[in-house]
């Protein structure tokens, strides 16, 4: 059963490509024009073990909130479609990652019932050309076009580069964990018997 998805989203402010393998081994192909997203971008990828190619262009004369945005819009149902049916996930994913002075917890479940709960403040506007307010948007627009319940934890750092990339990696460990097969699992993980 292959595992991956193909999308385009074409407007005003934005275009863009992106294909994902769930089943991958880390490689990844971005440009966003952002530095520091094409970063981040490229860590969730390496440590959740997907391919991931993210080919955007968007209006950065602007600012970076519509591309860093509808980026995640995108991903997150890339994500939800390569998901499929749901049957045979394990649905439920955390980890706790550390990182320098950073530790940060994400959870999530592939409910189909999106939130977002981030607990994660900054002490900067920006980390490159990356506003830091736009975290929560991105990760906002991933869980509720994919469909996930997620939440993001900071329990100790200060570093601003540092929580920014543990908040990636942590999201890409447990996504990795809820998207994994397990064989107990011959339908889905619903008492309701949909997801």
């Amino acid at each position: 059963m292959s595992r991956t998805s193909e999308l385009t989203r074409n407007t005003s402010e934005t275009q863009i490509q992106v294909k994902f393998n769930i089943d991958g081994s880390g490689n990844s192909n971005i440009s966003t024009g952002i530095g520091f997203f094409d970063h981040m971008l490229t860590c969730f990828a390496k440590h959740g073990f997907f391919d991931l190619d993210v080919q955007v262009h968007g209006d950065l004369e602007v600012d970076c909130h519509h591309t860093i945005e509808d980026t995640g819009i995108v991903l997150g149902e890339c994500i939800k479609a390569a998901i499929g049916d749901k049957k045979g996930i394990k649905r439920f994913g955390s980890f706790i990652l550390p990182m320098d002075e950073t530790l940060m917890l994400a959870s999530l479940d592939l409910s189909g019932r999106p939130y977002l709960c981030m607990d994660c403040d900054f002490t900067v506007e920006r980390v490159g050309e990356f506003d830091t307010e736009m975290v929560r948007e991105f990760f906002y627009a991933v869980s509720y076009s994919c469909g996930m319940n997620l939440h993001l934890k900071r329990i100790n750092g200060f570093n601003n580069h540092h929580l920014i990339e543990a908040l990636f990696k942590s999201f890409a460990k447990a996504l990795d964990e809820a998207t994994s097969i397990d064989s107990r699992i011959t339908d889905v993980l619903s008492t309701k018997g949909a997801l």
